[in-house]
């Protein structure tokens, strides 16, 4: 205050001319005051004081839309899955109501053994173990399309969760394209199975249907 009570308002000459009419000189001043000193320096802090502010609100707005973001992400794929495979998947001929395969009823049993045998019978003629050949035949291409042809519907089939079910949709889709696409890499009948074996696996880890990875993300 002290300060402030002891400036005095400043002239500053803006401009010095002379008119060849008129023979004198035309002096333009400015007068400022200690106020308004201090009104120019209290905007700029206020200025100052927002910049800050709206760069932390950017941040924050953000980090809050990423995970918004990846879970429509999911639900879409997820719905793209559920409808593609309702569509081409095989449906039952009559009336539906609720599953007769529920969970601890014959039906879903039979499902459920008859989907992991598959697997392993798949897996034994892909690597050629029963009825060999040193020929690509129908028996290990058969193998070969087990999964796909056998234990993604036998699961499917059986009452399941919406995440399993979302997993089994996925998997019913992407299978097919992953055994037309790596015969280009590489030909062999046990690749392709191994790596519908590990595309399954990830699926399902994805999805947190592995009882031992489901708790290990979780904590």
């Amino acid at each position: 205050m002290a300060l402030a009570s002891s400036l005095k308002p400043s002239s500053f000459v803006l401009s010095s001319h002379a008119t060849p009419q008129q023979g004198r000189h035309i002096r333009q001043t400015v007068t400022v005051t200690p106020g308004g000193w201090q009104a120019a320096g209290g905007r700029r802090l206020q200025r100052c004081a927002a910049e800050p502010k709206k760069q932390s609100d950017a941040t924050q707005t953000t980090g809050t839309d990423q995970p918004v973001v990846e879970m429509d992400i999911d639900k879409e794929v997820s719905k793209f899955a559920r409808s593609a495979a309702t569509t081409f998947a095989p449906r039952a001929s009559g009336a539906t109501g609720k599953n007769p395969a529920y969970r601890g009823s014959v039906l879903y049993n039979v499902f459920e053994v008859q989907a992991w045998a598959a697997l392993v019978v798949g897996g034994l003629l892909s690597f050629n173990i029963i009825f060999p050949s040193d020929q690509p035949d129908i028996a290990r291409l058969l193998g070969m399309w087990s999964i796909w042809m056998f234990t993604i519907p036998s699961l499917r089939a059986r009452e399941c969760t919406d995440t399993e079910k979302d997993a089994l949709n996925l998997l019913f889709l992407a299978v097919p394209l992953l055994n037309v696409a790596l015969p280009f890499v590489w030909k062999s009948f046990p690749f392709i199975f191994s790596a519908d074996c590990v595309l399954m696996a990830g699926v399902y880890a994805w999805k947190g249907l592995i009882p031992g990875l489901a708790s290990q993300a979780q904590k």
